[in-house]
């Protein structure tokens, strides 16, 4: 019976979609104490760098840190990427965490 489940598994993933994240347009919020304000105008300026830079996560992550850092002043910290962890201290009510695309995680904190 493991064999046939093994075998059934393959086909079933291929159903036409080669990655069914692609599928997810939106961003994903996945952790966040910010307020709703700042939530919106993260969110927004996370999609358009990832859509600006989509295949430099490291320009990315500078076109985002340079914008919430003019609109909420400094101490911005921006990581863009795929498959990574984290831990670190950040100020009450200034982290995001959210993925773009299904799999491209951006994680915004500030610590002063």
């Amino acid at each position: 019976m493991a064999d046939v489940v093994a075998e059934a598994a393959p086909a079933a993933v291929s159903t036409g979609n080669d990655d069914i994240r692609k599928n997810f347009n939106f961003p994903l919020v996945v952790k966040t104490d910010m307020s709703e304000e700042m939530l919106q105008e993260c969110q927004e300026s996370s999609v358009t760098a990832i859509e600006k830079h989509s295949s430099n996560n490291e320009a990315a992550a500078k076109y985002l840190k340079e914008h919430m850092d003019k609109k909420f002043g400094p101490a911005w910290q921006v990581v863009v990427g795929e498959g990574f962890g984290f831990e670190m201290v950040h100020e009450a009510k200034h982290l995001m965490y959210l993925y773009v695309g299904g799999s491209v995680a951006v994680l915004v904190w500030r610590c002063s």
